[in-house]
């Protein structure tokens, strides 16, 4: 029964925490965009490595020489 007195309070302390960080969450636009995570996912945006492709060894050896 003495332990209701510390864990009530506990309790609603959690309760109070995790409601300020989801009306935190939202007020700084944290749920603005759902989808955009989901599509950063599936579509690769290397435009620069499409570009400059990295060089193998065979395209940095010039005299066809095996290293």
């Amino acid at each position: 029964m003495e332990s209701i007195y510390i864990l009530i309070p506990v309790a609603l302390g959690f309760a109070g925490v995790g409601t300020w960080a989801f009306f935190w969450a939202v007020d700084s636009d944290q749920y603005e965009d759902l989808d955009r995570e989901g599509q950063r996912i599936l579509f690769d945006d290397n435009k620069k490595d499409q570009k400059n492709p990295p060089k193998t060894s065979q395209q940095n050896d010039n005299d066809g020489t095996p290293q």
